[in-house]
This record gives structure tokens, sequence and C-alpha cells, in this order.
């Protein structure tokens, strides 16, 4: 009787301690305090300047936040309370200031309980827009900051599930789709299904790539559009409604700039159970700012038969240009829409001018990819990017498109990864159409720029002129600080701007500063402390080395806070491969070493705190033909991950016999295949990575080969392949509502059941309701307490010669 009873104890005791394990856990209190900090104010300045709006959020939203209903269609998430899509971020307070008075207007307290969800300005500065979810659905509300700041509410019935709301030219009204009021009640699903679900194709080569969240049957097409239908509708701010055209599923409308006419987006069946919403059929329409209807630009087909890296045939980027009053653009393919074809040209730039009597015509052809445009104050002049997608390859050129005799001007031809040559954008600023233009005083324009450099970023701000194409440096960060322009105030061509300076060092938080670059002189605007001044005794340094082969390598170096000189840690080294095409740009520096400390959300900084040296953002280059590089992808991140490891020890920061490997996403399925392929790493930690590349067919990242043309690369570079090798310990997390590309949960299911079942060690942490990055605060914090624990166990607390001698050291 009494071994039964001792044998029902000890079951019972395995029991419980199961039951303990499925719960969520907590790291360390020292990590719960710096993780639950809340977090200082965002700041939205208006167009002018002249206002602040200072926004207030939590440090992380509730699991509950995140159990919310939620329905997953045609490649989106819709929260069909709030008829917009599913947020799990809400900001919890809004503030009004006026530049250089200290007194702050609450628009909405932190008490109040509020969601916030989106927010914007008037092009004019004198209205400032946000929306709010309620338990009934969404509203939208609009100040008007040069009156009584009295907040109005114009609806409850706005709808952004793939909808929208924006301002009109004139300030004074807001387009936006609103829930049709005649609606009724979501459909109900099937009791039982009518039939099977059919899919057929016959003949028809659609290289897609892995979307989820997809429409599944006919109730899921039911369901979707009954919430992506919506009313069109203009609103005055004094909350006047009128009504435009008939429901429809409207995922657009653009006011031209001078006000008159709407370019009207609408989305069309058939649907797609292949593609998300915005790949399925569309109508392009412009109205009158009334809501009639004028023409039809394009009737734009599924997007379907498109190559890997191509694009579709047909009108394709269809918007009105911003500095004519009523000209539609749009690019056409002139080479089939395949990267591969050999043409002079790969696209065509088309206008049509109101009234939209004549028809369209060619202004521009482009060598390469059109990759977007700029637009100067003088009507017709354009700043037109294309990219060599062979090269990797960036030109901008300045180009008249209204006068072909005027030779195009060279802005900018680099490679695309070449940071150290980046002459930064071109700032832009909001005109009294509603558009943005670029910024110019006289024939200068305004650029700003990371100012990527081999000791780190410091941001500039520079001036060019258009004719002579002299630039000026007007500003640059200055040393021990990273500083950023936010905005150009006054400005002239004779004389330096005002300008609003974000700044930032690894000791003090970002605050933003009034500096007057004629003057010289600064006026503070914030004053934000530091949320977590515990961990400010963390040091952070930018170091350098090289990979065997030649190639520059960097990584930011940080130790913890009480780090004793001489003393050998266990090394994390968290890293996310990047593809270049040549070994100059894979090893230019693309950090900085002044930017403020944080440890936010899932912040593997945390592992500070746990006595590890952590070698973060750890350059791992893939390098090679943008067709064939992945060939040698093993080789190249062992290669790499081999060089920080050895930097680290002749730092005399790292114990060797103690390192770690994490990363997320292509971060994850990296250290899969260095557990695979290397001894280098006790124990690794993959968050939310795709594991096997055949699930992936029509490529991944920057793969362009699909897995038919690449069967021996798909499978080698896939850690699912290789499960059997996998035998030091691997930590792997994973969100069960993944909708990332790729990264479906499976891969996470999968890999952990070939490991295990080839005998290796590893661990699967499901999240729930957790998508590609985890937010709850039960998830975040779990995840903290696995990787603590398990990197712990495995890495830190094992007993090597040099653990044994830093101990004695100490």
């Amino acid at each position: 009787m009494k071994k039964c009873l001792v044998l029902s104890v000890g079951l019972m005791m395995i029991a419980v301690q199961g039951m303990a394990q499925t719960g969520y856990r907590l790291p360390p209190p020292e990590v719960v305090e710096i993780i639950d900090a809340t977090p200082e104010p965002g700041v939205n300045f208006s167009p002018n300047g002249e206002w602040m709006v200072f926004v207030e959020r939590d440090a992380m939203p509730g699991i509950e936040d995140l159990a919310r209903r939620m329905l997953q269609l045609a490649g989106t998430r819709i929260d069909p309370v709030a008829n917009s899509d599913f947020r799990t971020d809400f900001f919890r307070g809004v503030s009004l200031q006026r530049r250089g008075d200290n007194r702050q207007m609450k628009l909405i307290a932190r008490g109040d309980n509020a969601k916030v969800s989106g927010m914007a300005w008037s092009h004019d500065s004198r209205h400032f827009g946000w929306t709010q979810v309620t338990d009934q659905g969404t509203e939208l509300w609009v100040v008007d900051v040069t009156k009584d700041l009295q907040p109005k509410r114009l609806t409850d019935r706005l709808s952004t599930v793939i909808g929208f709301w924006d301002f009109t030219p004139d300030g004074n009204h807001v387009v936006c789709t609103l829930v049709p009021k005649n609606r009724g009640a979501e459909p109900e699903r099937p009791l039982k299904p009518v039939g099977p679900n059919i899919q057929e194709s016959i003949g028809n080569t659609s290289p897609v790539r892995t979307y989820q969240d997809l429409l599944e049957n006919p109730y899921d097409e039911e369901l979707f559009e009954h919430y992506a239908t919506t009313q069109l509708a203009k609103i005055s701010v004094k909350g006047e409604v009128a009504v435009m055209g008939e429901p429809g599923m409207y995922s657009n409308a653009t006011p031209s700039p001078n006000g008159q006419f709407l370019l009207v987006s609408q989305i069309k069946r058939p649907f797609s159970y292949l593609h998300p919403y915005s790949s399925f059929p569309s109508e392009m329409n412009v109205w009158t700012i009334e809501g009639n209807k004028v023409v039809t630009v394009a009737e734009i087909p599924l997007a379907e038969n498109i190559p890997i890296e191509g694009v579709r045939l047909g009108p394709r980027s269809i918007r009105w240009s911003h500095n004519d009053p009523a000209r539609l653009m749009w690019y056409e393919a002139l080479d089939g829409g395949d990267p591969k074809n050999k043409v002079p040209y790969r696209d065509r730039l088309m206008v049509w001018d109101a009234p939209f009597s004549e028809g369209a015509k060619e202004v521009l052809k482009t060598e390469h990819r059109a990759m977007g445009l700029s637009f100067f104050t003088t009507p017709g002049l354009v700043a037109s990017t294309d990219m060599d997608r062979d090269r990797r390859w960036l030109r901008t050129q300045m180009v008249q498109l209204n006068d072909p005799s005027v030779a195009p001007v060279i802005l900018d031809d680099r490679s695309m990864r070449d940071r150290y040559a980046d002459p930064g954008r071109m700032v832009s600023r909001s005109e009294a159409t509603g558009h943005s233009l670029v910024r110019q005083d006289g024939d200068w324009v305004y650029l700003v720029g990371a100012g990527a450099s081999p000791s780190g970023d410091r941001p500039f701000l520079d001036r060019r002129h258009l004719v002579t194409q002299q630039t000026e440096r007007l500003w640059q960060s200055r040393e021990g600080a990273l500083e950023s322009v936010a905005q150009i105030l006054n400005s002239s061509a004779n004389s330096k701007p005002q300008v609003i300076i974000r700044r930032e060092s690894p000791t003090d938080p970002p605050n933003y500063f009034l500096v007057d670059l004629e003057a010289g002189n600064e006026a503070s605007l914030t004053q934000f402390g530091d949320p977590t001044p515990q961990i400010r005794g963390i040091r952070k340094e930018l170091v350098k080395y090289n990979r065997a082969d030649g190639v520059p390598l960097s990584a930011t170096l940080y130790l913890p806070a009480d780090y004793q000189p001489g003393t050998r840690l266990p090394l994390m080294i968290w890293a996310y491969p990047l593809e270049f095409s040549d070994a100059a740009t894979a090893g230019q520096v693309s950090a900085s070493p002044n930017q403020f400390i944080r440890m936010t959300g899932l912040s593997h900084l945390a592992l500070l705190t746990q006595g590890y040296a952590i070698m973060d953002n750890a350059t791992m280059p893939v390098i090679g033909d943008p067709e064939t590089m992945n060939d040698t992808f093993i080789e190249q991140i062992v290669g790499a991950a081999q060089a920080a490891i050895d930097k680290a020890v002749e730092l005399g920061v790292a114990d060797r016999d103690r390192v770690c490997v994490g990363g997320h996403s292509y971060g994850g399925f990296m250290t899969a295949n260095l557990m695979a392929h290397c001894d280098l790493f006790r124990a690794g930690v993959a968050r939310s990575g795709a594991y096997n590349r055949t699930l992936t067919p029509f490529g991944f990242q920057s793969e362009r080969r699909p897995f038919w043309e690449a069967k021996d690369v798909y499978m080698n570079i896939s850690p699912f392949t290789h499960a059997d090798k996998i035998k030091r310990p691997l930590l792997l997390i994973h969100g069960e509502n993944d909708n990332n590309s790729g990264t479906f949960p499976i891969q996470s299911q999968r890999l952990y059941q070939a490991i295990k079942g080839n005998g290796g060690t590893v661990r699967l942490v499901m999240l729930p309701h957790e998508s590609h990055g985890y937010r709850a605060r039960e998830s975040v914090l779990h995840a903290h307490a696995e990787t603590i624990e398990w990197l712990n166990r495995y890495v830190r607390d094992v007993e090597t010669s040099e653990s044994s001698t830093s101990a004695t050291n100490q």
C-alpha cells in the first residue's frame, strides 16, 4: 500500500511540475523591471513645426488585447468590432503643445483608457485628427489648433479594414471610408459545407510567394466582402457628412492637387485563394470631388502570372503628379514584366491630363526598373529613380517631363548597398495642394542622410544647387552623440535654416532641440527622462574585424554594467544575414556607437543583466552574383561567425567555450544553419524562422531561383534537411499566428520534430495569439524567461577552464 501511495505522490508531483511549465513565466526581476518600464512619449510635429503632439503608450499590450476576435482573410487581419485592421498597440494619451509654450493641453488623458490607433495633421497645420477604437467601432476626431482646441467627433462609423482617411487640400474636410448604414449583420457561417473547395489551373505559370491568412472557401469570400465594403464620404471639420457614390470595396481615394478630382481605387471580384487582397482585381476611376464618376483610368486584373521579382503588365503605381493641377501618372512595363528579358528599356512613364478627353502620352523611358518619383516645384520637373536588378544599382535623374530636349541630370548613381556613398534623400514638405514637393529655396534643395562611415553613422544636412550641382554641408551630427534632422523650419537661399534636431547618446534618451544653424544657437524643446537608469553602466563599443577571406566585418560589442576588465564572459552573437554584390559594400559599418542603449520588448540585450557579453548586429554578409550567392551561404555565415568569436576572444571579453548564437526571422534561419554546420556554439536561440526552404519554393529573401531550378541549394541551406546534425541545444520560439511570408508556424514545429526524432536537444515554445514579432507582455516576458533559462543551463553555467579562471579572478 505504501509503495502505491509513494508512486501516486510521485506521479502527482510530476503532474504538478508539468502543469507549472504550461503557464506564462517571468524572467529574473531585474529583467521584468527593465522591460516593463514606461517608454518616453513619442512626438509628432505639425507640418509647419509650430505644434508638437505628445503621444503616450504602454510598454506592451496585455495578452487580452491579442486574444480579441480576429478575422484572418485575404492576407489581412480584421478587427470586426472596430471595423479596422487588427491592432494590438494603441496610444493611451495625447497632448498638444505649441512650440515655445510650456503649457500642454490634454486631448486624451492616459487614465481615460482610450485606444488611439492613428493620427494625422492637415497640410496647413490648422487641424489635427486621430482615430479612436471603442467597443462599438472606430471614431474619427479632429481639433482646430487655431481656435478653442475643443476636440470634435466627426463620425463613429469609420472603417479602415482596407479603407483610409485623409484631409483634403483645403484642410477643411476629410475624405474617408465609412461603414455603410444598411450593411446588416455579419454573414453566418454555414453549419455544414456546401461542397468541396476546389482550385484549378490549366497551363498558367504563376510563381507565388508563400502568403498567409488567405481566403479558403466561399464563406471567407462573403465575410471579407462584408467587412471590406464601405461608403466613401467627405466630412467637413464641422461634422457635415456628404456620401459619395455607392458602397464598394474602396481602398483609396486621393484628391488631385487642384482639389477638383478624386482618384478612386476599388477592389473587384473574382477573389483569389492564392493572393492577398492587394493583388485582387481592381478598378481605378477619376471622380469629381463631389463624387461623380468622370472616367475609368484602368481595369487591373488579378496579379498572377508575374515572374519572380517581376511586375504586372499594364498600368501600375497610378497616382497624381504632385506639381501639376490634375495630371495622372503611371508606369508600364516594356519587358513583359520579366526582369530576365533583355531589352533597352524596362519601363515607360505615362501621363494623362485633365479633362481626360485626349489619350495618355509617354513622357519617359527608364533603362532599368522604375522605382519612384520625387516632385520639384517646377511643373513637370521630377527626380526619377530606377534600379538595375542585376548589379543591385540605383540611379536617380532629374528629368523635365514637359520638355524632352532638356538633358537629364544624374543626382545619384551607386550600389544600393553602398551606404558610404549615399548622398541622402531630398527633403519634402506639404504644399497648399496637400501634396508633397521637394523643399526648395530657389535652385537649392536639401538632403538628409545617415552619414554612414567606418566609425559609424553621423547624420547630416546638405543643400545642393540643382543647376551647378554644388553641394554644401550645413550641419552634421556631433561626435559622441547621434543626432538627426527631424524637420526644417525657416529657410532661404541666402542663409542657413532653422531645424529641429533629435539628439541621443548611449546614456541620454532622445530629446528634441530647436537649432538655428545661421546664428549657431539652440533651445531645448523636450526634456524626457531616462526610463531605465539602472542600465546606464552598460558599456558599448563598435568593433571591426575581418573574415578569413578578407571581407571586413563589424559588430556592436556590449558588456554588462559590472564588467571587470580581464574577465572572460559567456558570449551571445546576435545577427541577421544580408546579401551583397561585392566585399567593399559588405564591409561597411551600418550602426552607430552613440545610439541610446535600450532594452524594450524582445531585446536580446536583456542577457547583459545575466552576465553575458553580446556581439550585436554582427555582420553576416552573403556576397556574390545575385543569381548564385546562396550557393555558398553556409560557408559564408560560418566564416563570419568564426571571425566574430575570434575578435571577442582577442579582446579578452569572451570565453571561446561558452558562446551562443541567436536571431529572429532570417536570423533564426541563420542560427539553425550555424547549429547544423559548425561546432562553434554551445547553444542557439532561433525565433520565428523558416527552416524548410521547399515550403518557400518560389524564392525567399533575395533568392531569385525557384526550387526546381536550384534543388540542391534549397535542400542544402534548409536546416530541416540537416536536423540530424543539430546535436547541441537549440531553443525554438514561434508565434502561433505568424503571418509573415514563408515563416509558417509549422516551420518550427517540423524542425522540432526532426531534431527530437534524431536525438538532439531541442525545446519548442509556441506563443498563443502572437504573430511574427511578439507583442503581449505575457509572451515577451515568457520568451525572455525561456531564453535566459536555456542559455544559462547550456552556456553560462557550464564549467570551462576559462570560466573557472574568471571565477577565481573575481
